[in-house]
């Protein structure tokens, strides 16, 4: 196989074009000695005449006339992966892998964010994944997920830089029917009144910031939760509570999910209880264009928010 420089096809397919070894060296910025000594050369590769020397100028062989159609292939092929190279470059192109929580989907800013950052950068794949925060992290440290939307921090991974994208309040999810849903219908909770009911809360390994968080502000309020069932998702404490096994605190963005036999209520905001987003990356990423650019847009949104 004949190895071949890109500069010799295209000194040849210019030579083709401007009919003219003289014209050609005008057009490549090279004197004519250099470059009839490169065809040259090109012919004794492939052992056979490319050109046809005429008294005003050149003219392809048949063997040259097929090189020049193949010649231009390659040419616009490598000029496409040049600009593909400066793409990825600057984080225009190539592929990133994002994760995100369940609760984190159903928030109206992740996929607002999604659908703009594929509109802005089409030539970039997105590989998506849902799971539980703890496995989510685990996967950005791993080096097999880019980014991921949680909903907790943790601090016991160096690895990971951890930046809050916003907080949401907590909403009480209670049986349709159930007493609450009626006598305080449009008014916020206050986890007194919850203190006497049966408590359905995602597991913690699936949902640990949000676990934690609830516990915590029972623990101020002077009580614990009577916890009957954990459920492996938040999706899942629902049709637990529309079965009417309990009630449950789940993220305001969860009330858009609705549900057969389920009222939401609003819970009061003195119980300090919310659901942060967050959005973490590998520390050593931010080599990284494309994860830089969409951490950017990721700025871009809130503030147009």
């Amino acid at each position: 196989m004949v190895m071949i420089e890109l500069k010799r096809l295209n000194a040849f397919v210019t030579v083709v074009e401007a009919g003219s070894i003289t014209r050609a060296a005008e057009l490549l910025f090279i004197q004519q000695p250099p470059l009839t000594r490169l065809l040259q050369g090109l012919e004794q590769e492939f052992g056979i005449s490319l050109l046809e020397r005429l008294p005003r100028g050149v003219v392809p062989t048949e063997a040259g006339e097929v090189l020049l159609q193949e010649a231009r292939a390659v040419l616009a092929r490598a000029a496409q992966l040049s600009a593909a190279m400066r793409r990825a470059a600057q984080g225009e192109q190539g592929r990133i892998r994002i994760g995100f929580t369940s609760s984190a989907a159903l928030h109206t800013f992740v996929p607002a964010l999604l659908r703009r950052y594929r509109t802005i950068y089409p030539a970039v794949s997105t590989q998506l994944e849902e799971s539980g925060s703890g496995e989510l992290l685990s996967a950005v440290v791993a080096g097999e997920l880019d980014v991921a939307f949680v909903r907790m921090r943790v601090k016991d991974m160096p690895e990971l830089e951890m930046e809050k994208v916003l907080d949401e309040p907590m909403w009480v999810a209670v049986p349709a029917g159930h007493k609450l849903a009626s006598q305080m219908a449009g008014q916020p909770l206050r986890l007194e009144d919850l203190s006497n009911e049966p408590f359905v809360l995602y597991r913690r390994r699936a949902g640990q910031g949000l676990y934690d968080a609830i516990l915590g502000a029972y623990v101020r309020a002077g009580f614990s939760p009577h916890i009957v069932q954990e459920a492996p998702r938040l999706t899942s404490c629902l049709s637990l509570v529309g079965a009417g096994l309990g009630i449950s605190i789940v993220p305001e963005s969860m009330t858009r999910l609705g549900g057969d036999g389920v009222v939401f209520l609003p819970l009061d905001t003195a119980t300090q209880l919310s659901a942060p987003l967050y959005l973490a990356r590998r520390e050593d990423s931010h080599s990284s264009a494309i994860i830089n650019m969409f951490c950017d847009l990721v700025k871009t949104q809130l503030k147009a928010d």
